[in-house]
């Protein structure tokens, strides 16, 4: 029986104390009654035994809960106050795994969703960026261009979204030159750069990196983003870069609004957006800045920001040779 073998050192351990204080009495203390003795034992055996019989009654009870349990699909553990018991554990690390496993999959199938509906959508915007160019008042076109053009950004940043956080990571780490991934990302944000007269100050060394581009090329859109967004007057951009023996480092710094001490040290947090909200001025999602760190973290970089509010915002790419990192 299952109960005996879970108790079995506490009843030998008894029956030991018993015989020890049978013994004691019979062979230590004079003139002993055995009839008293036996009766004593009687006694003891009585109330030993209920204790027995009713813990043995809960204990069957019990057992019979658990196999029950351990027949459902759902976590057990809170109907029982110990988790000492392994098929308990077991099961439910089960349970979990499963949940887990369909939650990944639900994630997973969202994502194909999101990104399937972005290419989707590219197609008809494709289009009305073509038909855009036949409307000749500026007053109608360039509002018209503008909002198309946010459009088409933030499906970009989607889809970069979606294959950030997704489980397979498609890293396609090369050499790739600095200078055209940034000449990339300045082609890929011309259209606000223009539109918000930028005075761009572009020093970037043709140097080797190694790194994926599409990765990079989106880390640099969202701080050239930023830089936009939060621009003062006159709008300046610099983007430079510098190298030592080991490292290259890219700097991209604007004149804007810049960022408070009390901000500079969350910036990267999933859903920040700041303590003043950029006084309502800005919708931000607080995801632009995750998911550069995400990206930078993934691809073997380091990412630095430095701010002086009102002033300034500077951030610093630091890229190393990684080459052993990506077994390339």
């Amino acid at each position: 029986m299952k109960y005996i073998d879970n108790h079995k050192r506490e009843f030998i351990l008894s029956l030991i104390l018993l015989l020890s204080f049978n013994l004691y009495f019979i062979f230590l203390v004079p003139n002993t009654s055995i009839n008293y003795l036996l009766y004593l034992d009687f006694l003891i055996g009585i109330i030993y035994g209920s204790f027995i019989g009713i813990d043995a009654y809960l204990f069957v009870k019990r057992e019979k809960k658990k196999q029950e349990l351990l027949k459902s699909n759902e976590l057990v553990c809170w109907e029982f106050s110990d988790l000492n018991d392994s098929e308990l554990i077991e099961h439910d690390i089960h349970v979990l795994q499963g949940q887990l496993h369909d939650q990944i999959i639900l994630n997973d199938n969202l994502q194909d969703y999101i990104t399937k509906w972005c290419h989707e959508v590219k197609l008809p915007l494709s289009a009305s960026l073509l038909m855009l160019e036949k409307i000749e008042n500026p007053a109608v076109k360039k509002p018209l261009k503008d909002q198309l053009e946010k459009i088409n950004q933030q499906l970009n940043s989607a889809l970069v979204g979606c294959k950030v956080q997704s489980n397979i990571y498609d890293l396609q780490v090369k050499p790739n030159n600095l200078s055209e991934c940034v000449k990339t990302s300045i082609k890929n944000n011309q259209f606000f750069l223009i539109q918000n007269h930028f005075n761009l100050d572009i020093d970037v060394k043709e140097s080797q990196v190694y790194t994926d581009k599409e990765w990079i090329v989106f880390v640099i859109d969202q701080l050239i983003s930023n830089a936009i967004k939060y621009a003062k007057e006159p709008p300046i951009l610099k983007i430079w870069s510098e190298e030592n023996e080991n490292s290259i480092f890219l700097y991209i710094e604007d004149h804007g609004e810049g960022i408070s001490k009390e901000d500079i040290r969350r910036i990267y947090e999933k859903g920040y957006t700041g303590i003043n909200r950029h006084n309502g001025k800005y919708k931000s999602t607080g995801m632009g800045l995750y998911m550069t760190h995400l990206i930078i973290e993934k691809l073997g970089h380091q990412i630095e920001a430095a701010s002086k509010e009102g002033e300034y915002t500077r951030f610093k790419i630091t890229f190393q040779d990684n080459r052993d990192y990506f077994n390339l």
